[in-house]
């Protein structure tokens, strides 16, 4: 994931994410969310989270609880996928490969 087009807010969201989930075994409800950054109220962390989904970095299950997960597009298998589609692709599919590499913060070179 590329986190320089994140904001500060949003890496801080992240962080907690991951220690909490680290820590407990489950990701944080929205309260606890709010409580561990300070934030106003349930509704600007559910912002936040709506925020980092449309943005493709974490995943969540409506209706769910404790359904947060954030994604890692640098797994070695999407890697790999990468690399191997770009041996036989064309000039401009490679063109388009690397870019979205560059998108998703993959290192494919």
């Amino acid at each position: 994931m590329k986190t320089s087009k994140l904001t500060k807010k949003q890496l801080a969201v992240l962080d907690f994410l991951q220690e909490f989930t680290e820590e407990k075994g489950l990701s944080p409800s929205y309260r606890e969310i709010q409580a561990g950054l300070g934030l106003s109220s349930v509704s600007a962390v559910a912002e936040h989270i709506d925020n980092l989904v449309a943005k493709g970095v974490l995943k969540k299950v409506p209706g769910a609880a404790r359904s947060l997960e954030i994604l890692d597009y640098k797994h070695e298998d999407t890697v790999e996928l990468f690399k191997v589609t770009m041996l036989s692709c064309s000039d401009e599919e490679k063109k388009v490969l690397l870019k979205a590499a560059d998108i998703l913060g993959i290192d494919v070179e």
